[in-house]
C-alpha cells in the first residue's frame, strides 16, 4: 500500500476516534510532542496509561469487594484514573470517571459497582482502538502507524488532514 493511502487511512481512523468521542484534543497535543528525536512518544505515553489504568481498575475492584467500602479510597483511585485518561485524551473514560466520582460521593456501593463496569468497558474500548492505531499485540500484523513508517512515510497529524 502506498504511503499516501496509509496516511489517509491513519487520519481517517484517528478522525473517527474523535467523532465517536473516544479521543479529544489532548490526544492531538500528545501527537504534536512526537518528533524524529522521540518517534515513539505517543506510544510510550499511551502504554503508561494502559499500565496505570489496569492497576487502578484492579485496585478499584478489590476496594469495592470489601465488606466495608472505603469511599474515600475509591474516589482517590477514580480521581487518578480520570487524570490519566484526561492526560492522553481518552474522553469517554474521563467522562465515565466523572459520573463514577459523583456516585462515589453519594457512598452508593451498588452504583459504584455499576460505574466500575462502565469504566472498565470504556477503557477496554479505547485500549483496543488505540492499539489498532499505534501498535498491535499480534507480532505478524502491523498497525497503521507501523505500516506508514515501514513504507518510508511520516505519521500525519489531524491538522495535515483538515
Amino acid at each position: 500500500m502506498e504511503v499516501d493511502q496509509l496516511q489517509r487511512n491513519f487520519l481517517e481512523y484517528t478522525n473517527l476516534l474523535f467523532r465517536e468521542g473516544f479521543l479529544d484534543g489532548q490526544f492531538s497535543q500528545l501527537q504534536l510532542l512526537q518528533d524524529e528525536s522521540n518517534p515513539d512518544f505517543v506510544f510510550e505515553v499511551v502504554s503508561l496509561f494502559f499500565e496505570d489504568s489496569e492497576r487502578l481498575l484492579n485496585d478499584l475492584t478489590i476496594a469495592l469487594d470489601q465488606q466495608n467500602v472505603d469511599f474515600k479510597k475509591i474516589d482517590a483511585h477514580v480521581h487518578q484514573l480520570k487524570g490519566s485518561s484526561s492526560s492522553i485524551g481518552a474522553q469517554r473514560v474521563k467522562n465515565t470517571c466523572i459520573a463514577f466520582r459523583d456516585v462515589c460521593l453519594e457512598q452508593n456501593a451498588e452504583g459504584c459497582l455499576r460505574c466500575l463496569q462502565q469504566v472498565k468497558q470504556e477503557y477496554l474500548l479505547v485500549k483496543t482502538k488505540l492499539e489498532a492505531l499505534l501498535r498491535v499485540r499480534v507480532p505478524h500484523l502491523f498497525s497503521l502507524e507501523q505500516q506508514i513508517v515501514a513504507a518510508g512515510g511520516a505519521i500525519p497529524m489531524l491538522n495535515d488532514f483538515c
